[in-house]
């Protein structure tokens, strides 16, 4: 094979020859190692049920944000791909095709982006389709990848076999019943180990819509009488024994700041009392999230569950898209996080805590070396997350490599998360990932910094040991 070939076969891997040579060897070495995905959003249903995928749209559009929000820029309407209670693209067929057609005609829109190559990996590796989608294919793509979505290998369960995914975490609300991951666990035809991870967001901040109604639900679910402070401390720690039970490893925070308050219980009973009655002045919601989320780092503490804070983002931007079309549909904005003073209040009491892993995601890339890496660099509870949303993409990654491991190495992340609804892209995902890591340790290689084999077990720990370290698997 000459340079070009081997270049054309091996995306994202280097340019220099050199480099390029040692990046195929160390590929080569973890290509085939499992899937470890500890944070995600696939829908648990899909998999229990193991129900045909309904249409194309549905798969690479309808779950895909980075999608929709690029074509809803243009112009388009989000009813247009699917989204809102009147459209239904898993039952309409008209709207399903209209909306792939929408996608083909605007495919150029994808250039450069982390969904371009996403999406085109996978019409190349599960469909068979090398064909650029345009205006002219767009029918014809439509109905070869339709009529494959039929086949017993692209059932939900056969994926995940396929995809060699050892571990997944979903994400589900605290009172969820837990029923579909139950279903699996109890099928003697699924060997997947798929679990739920806690995400008590709506119920932690007085600032999130129908807060008191949250509380008063988890109360309920957890079989306690009375809005209380105490018995709302007592409902959470319920329901995470709950998911710990059904299989959880992890409690997930979504946070615009990682503020961290350490409040007397008497002053938090107070605030809490304010916010359920709608008094809680505006300063005080945000003190008792602040208390809150620190409180969150003492459970897991004693219940052994990771704690994932995902900060730097303004979800729901749009006011008007939030009304029309709920939650999650692409407006969920990138914005400036602090953590070194923020977390300092958590990190004094529990930074070292030997029960608590702490794992920091930010979508400000500035605070990856200035405060995420010398945070996980003397705190052991610290862990760095890895590029998340909208920094998932392969330049990304590489900046993210280079920022933080001169600071704490290779041993101190989370692995690769690919925080996903499109079940198709993880494997793309994942091996993106792989093939960044490969190209820069190939590079120290190459530089005399590491040796081949110091590389490859780095490589290899990086998709296996790593991810199963931070999040105790």
């Amino acid at each position: 094979m000459n340079t070009s070939e081997s270049m054309a076969s091996n995306p994202l891997l280097p340019s220099d020859v050199a480099v390029l040579r040692v990046a195929e060897q160390l590929y080569e070495s973890v290509a085939k190692l499992p899937i470890i995905s500890p944070h995600g959003h696939v829908d648990p249903q899909v998999l229990a049920t193991n129900q045909p995928f309904a249409n194309p749209a549905q798969l690479f559009i309808y779950f895909d944000h980075y999608v929709t929000r690029l074509l809803h820029a243009q112009g388009f309407s989000l009813a247009q791909l699917g989204k809102g209670a009147a459209a239904n693209l898993h039952q309409d067929e008209t709207l399903a095709r209209e909306a792939w057609q929408i996608l083909c005609n605007n495919w150029h829109l994808l250039a450069g982006t982390a969904s371009g190559y996403w999406l085109t990996r996978e019409l190349e590796t599960l469909f068979g389709i090398s064909q650029t989608p345009s205006q002219e294919n767009a029918q014809e793509l439509y109905r070869i990848i339709d009529g494959q979505l039929k086949e017993p290998r692209m059932l939900p369960q056969a994926l995940f076999a396929s995809f060699n995914i050892e571990f997944l975490a979903t994400t589900d609300e605290p009172i969820d019943d837990l029923r579909w991951h139950q279903q699996l666990a109890a099928d003697p035809n699924f060997a997947g180990r798929v679990v739920p991870t806690f995400r008590p967001d709506r119920y932690l901040d007085p600032r999130a819509a129908n807060w008191a109604e949250n509380v008063e639900s988890l109360i309920s679910v957890a079989g306690l009488t009375g809005t209380t402070y105490s018995n709302y401390i007592a409902a959470l720690e319920n329901r995470r024994a709950y998911f710990v039970v059904n299989g959880a490893v992890s409690a997930d925070h979504g946070v615009e700041e990682p503020y961290t308050v350490d409040m007397s219980q008497d002053r938090a009973s107070e605030l809490f009392a304010q916010a359920i009655s709608g008094s809680i002045l505006a300063t005080d919601a945000r003190e008792f999230a602040g208390h809150m989320l620190l409180e969150s780092a003492r459970m897991s503490c004693q219940d052994g569950l990771v704690m994932t804070v995902h900060a730097g983002v303004l979800r729901n931007h749009s006011s008007q898209t939030l009304a029309n079309f709920g939650p999650d549909t692409g407006h969920d904005i990138p914005t400036t996080a602090e953590f070194t003073r923020n977390l300092r209040p958590l990190l004094e009491k529990f930074g070292n805590h030997p029960n608590l892993h702490l794992i920091l995601f930010s979508l400000d890339e500035t605070t990856w070396n200035r405060e995420v890496a010398p945070l996980a660099g003397f705190y052991r509870s610290v862990f760095i997350g890895a590029p998340w949303w909208f920094l998932d993409s392969p330049d990304s990654a590489m900046r993210f490599r280079e920022k933080v491991t001169e600071i704490a190495g290779f041993y101190r992340g989370s692995g690769f998360i690919d925080d996903t609804r499109a079940f198709l892209s993880i494997p793309v995902r994942h091996d993106m990932a792989r093939r960044v890591d490969c190209s820069y340790l190939a590079r120290l290689v190459v530089q005399s910094r590491l040796t081949l084999e110091q590389a490859q077990q780095i490589a290899a720990d990086l998709v296996v040991a790593v991810p199963k370290k931070a999040f105790k698997l």
